[in-house]
This record gives structure tokens, C-alpha cells and sequence, in this order.
């Protein structure tokens, strides 16, 4: 029997659920640190830019009726090379992702037992192993579950940002911090752009969507405007409920934190299962998604073939594991601030090339990706910046691995 196709209400689901489902659970404490009270203004100007990407990806693949995302799109208009390289990118970027997502489920458990540094550490290798085992014997059709997990993460995310706001207590956006000029949500904006990269796994998709011509822009567009209204409520509810301090602090477990203080241990608890459905599920299918991008990409000629093998499953073995040792030790050495603002400049590039793409191939409407385009930039330079003052370490071995992946790609391609 066919497989069944996914109708609007799925495929919204699957574009909610791929953003909130690390999104927001791992960066609100990164953002108030970043942009303190104006950390709203950061996930608005984010959303935007992820909103004219959004209609970008979407305007592309009914171009040209094929999903792959920046792949395909790249070499569509004969920039194979620029493509392959950027898929490398792409692909560290999803890594990263999933190791923040592993970081993040390790953090949200272990706040519950109040256990040492230890326990997050082992948590987070045991969800991305547990579920690399659930990938490799192979999953059926998830929508349906996808959706019920969705409306359910939204419940729970929407009722403890209008608890907050029931408070009603702007003074808490500056509480024990210092004040922040309006400027730092751009800079904001750079840092966790992450928390919007989920929607374009839907380019990846095309022939799955039922009537994709109407389905795919229209779900992808509505998905993120919904992400961005959830992520400024969240963003003012939980500040002015337990303080911008104290979100900082608790970066790692920010929401659970303002669970408790809510609901007291119902309230933790509550949390905490939305967070680690909400993590789990954004592995399992980020994990699922990159393995596949990496197999397309080999097939392609731009990764080693030894990633195109599948088992009996049809599952492509060699990059899922390659995917998963990688994203497991980013997960145990790396700090969450780093691995966020990693993800988001890789995505933001992607986003913007994107972008580009779209304004030179004439879609409808082209001077809005253009726009996209030069925010993308703009957001970029601003969070590079930023990042040199204050964590030069991890954003020069960032610039230093992608300037490398451009020089380096066809040399090794060439030896294996």
C-alpha cells in the first residue's frame, strides 16, 4: 500500500515540532544573557528573517519540483562545487543541532534527580545512542504522532507563558542584570537563529506532501509565524515570571526552573516531560533528515560512497553512526552556548544563500528574499563579531572548519 501523503495539518506539525523542539527549551537563557529585556525583539527579528526563508525554500522547490533544500537548489543553477562544499556545512550545522538537543534532554533530566555534572554528560550519549539503535532498524510514517506530541508541547509552552504574563511584571526583564541597549537583539537574533532551523527539513520532503504546491508554502509560512508568536510569549511569560537573572543562571533548564516556580514539583515535572519529548523527538527526526541529506549528497558524488550503503532497512548505516559519534562528542565537550551559536551562523548562511538564490531566480515577490538575503548577512557579521570579543576560541574554529571544507573538499574527494 502507497504511503499515505501529508496534508496541511501534518505538515504544520512537522515544521512546528522541528523548531520548538530544541528551540526554545535551549536558548531562552542564551538570548536574555545575549539581549537581556529585549530578548522578545531578538526571536521578532529572527522570525522575520526565518520567515522570508521560509517563503524562499518553499517558492524553490515548487520551482522546480524536486525537494533537497540548498543541495538542490545550488546546483539547479550549475553550482555544483559551491554546493557540495555547503552541504558539508550544512550537514555540521544539523550535527551541531542534534548535540544540542542531546545537551539539553541531559540538562532538563538530570535538574530533576539534582544530580552532579555528571549525569547530563550520560544522558545526552544515551538518547542520541538509543536513538541511532530506533533509526537504524528503520521507522515508519510519524505524522500522526508528530502531531498529538505537537499540540501538546504547544499546551504546555503556551499556559506557562501566560502564567507569567498574568504577572504582569516588566521590571523582571532587567531583574539582577544589567540593562541592555535595543541594539543587542540583533545581535540576539544571530545567536539563536537555531531555534528557527527546523521548517526547511520540510524542502526535504516534497514528494511526501499532498499537494505540495499548496501545501509546502503555506504550512511552512504559518508554521513559523506560529513558532515566533510562541517564542515572544515564552520569552516575556517566563522572564517576568522567575526573572532574567535567574534564566541565566539556569540557562541549561531555564523552563523547568520556571516551571517549578509556577506549578511548584508538578510544574517541574510537567516541564521536564515536555522538554525531553520535545528534544528526543527533534533528534530522532534531525537525526533521521541529515543521514538522508548525507546519502543524497554521496549519491551526488560529494561525500565518499561508503555513506550511500543502507541495510536491510533501506536506512543509509555508515552516516548515521558517522552522524552520531560526532554529534555525541560535541555533546559531552561542549558548552551550550557555543554549540548554539555555531548552528545558528551555519544556518544563517545557508538561510541567506538560499535567499540569494531565490532573488536571482526571479521568484514572485524576489526583492523580499533579497532582503532575507542581506539580514542573513547583516545577522552574520554582528554575531561573528560579538563572538570574537567573547568566545574567540570556538568561532575561529568554526571559520577556520568551514573556510577549510571550501579549500580542502575537492582534494579529498579526489583521494577517497
Amino acid at each position: 500500500m502507497a504511503q499515505e501523503k501529508m496534508n496541511f495539518n501534518a505538515t504544520w506539525s512537522m515544521a512546528v515540532g522541528g523548531m520548538v523542539g530544541g528551540g526554545i527549551f535551549s536558548v531562552l537563557g542564551v538570548i536574555i544573557q545575549s539581549a537581556g529585556q529585549w530578548a522578545w525583539l531578538s526571536f521578532l527579528t529572527a522570525g522575520i528573517i526565518a520567515l522570508i526563508s521560509a517563503y524562499s525554500y518553499s517558492q524553490l522547490s515548487l520551482m522546480y519540483k524536486e525537494g533537497g533544500g540548498a543541495f538542490t537548489f545550488l546546483r539547479k543553477i550549475d553550482h555544483e562545487g559551491f554546493a557540495g562544499s555547503l552541504s558539508w556545512i550544512l550537514i555540521l550545522g544539523y550535527i551541531l543541532t542534534l548535540s544540542v538537543y542531546a545537551f539539553t534532554f541531559g540538562h532538563y533530566v538530570a535538574h530533576v534527580f539534582n544530580a552532579g555534572n555528571w549525569l547530563p554528560r550520560i544522558l545526552a550519549f544515551a538518547v542520541i545512542a538509543i536513538l541511532t539503535l530506533v533509526n537504524l532498524q528503520g521507522v515508519g510514517d510519524a505524522s500522526r504522532v508528530e502531531i498529538i506530541t505537537v499540540y501538546g508541547k504547544l499546551l504546555v509552552l503556551l499556559g506557562l507563558a501566560f502564567f507569567g504574563i498574568s504577572k504582569w511584571a516588566p521590571e523582571m526583564l532587567t531583574s539582577g542584570i544589567e540593562p541592555k541597549p535595543w541594539h543587542a537583539a540583533i545581535i540576539g537574533a544571530g545567536t539563536i537563529f537555531m531555534a528557527y532551523e527546523g521548517f526547511q527539513l520540510l524542502a526535504y520532503d516534497y514528494n511526501d506532501l499532498k499537494k505540495p504546491d499548496k501545501t509546502l508554502p503555506a504550512a511552512t509560512m504559518w508554521a513559523v509565524v506560529s513558532v515566533l508568536l510562541i517564542y515572544i510569549l515564552v520569552a516575556l511569560g517566563t522572564t517576568m515570571l522567575i526573572g532574567a537573572e535567574t534564566l541565566v543562571e539556569k540557562k541549561e533548564v531555564a523552563l523547568s526552573v520556571a516551571g517549578q516556580k509556577a506549578l511548584g514539583v508538578f510544574g517541574l515535572i510537567v516541564v521536564t516531560i515536555a522538554a525531553a519529548f520535545s528534544t528526543g523527538s527533534a533528534i530522532n527526526a534531525t537525526l533521521f533528515s541529515t543521514s538522508r541529506l548525507m546519502e543524497s549528497v554521496a549519491e551526488k558524488k560529494d561525500l565518499p560512497q561508503l555513506f550511500t550503503k543502507e541495510n536491510d532497512a533501506n536506512i543509509p548505516y555508515y552516516a548515521i553512526i558517522a552522524i552520531s559519534a560526532v554529534a555525541i562528542t560535541l555533546s559531552i565537550i561542549g558548552s551550550l552556548d557555543s554549540l548554539v551559536d555555531a548552528a545558528s551562523i551555519i544556518f544563517l548562511f545557508t538561510f541567506g544563500t538560499v535567499n540569494m538564490i531565490a532573488f536571482l531566480q526571479k521568484v514572485k515577490w524576489n526583492w523580499i528574499c533579497l532582503v532575507g538575503a542581506i539580514g542573513c548577512g547583516l545577522a552574520i557579521v554582528a554575531d561573528i563579531i560579538e563572538q570574537i570579543e567573547n568566545n574567540p576560541f570556538a568561532i575561529g574554529g568554526l571559520i577556520l572548519v568551514s573556510a577549510a571544507v571550501f579549500v580542502s573538499r575537492p582534494i579529498l574527494l579526489k583521494k577517497l
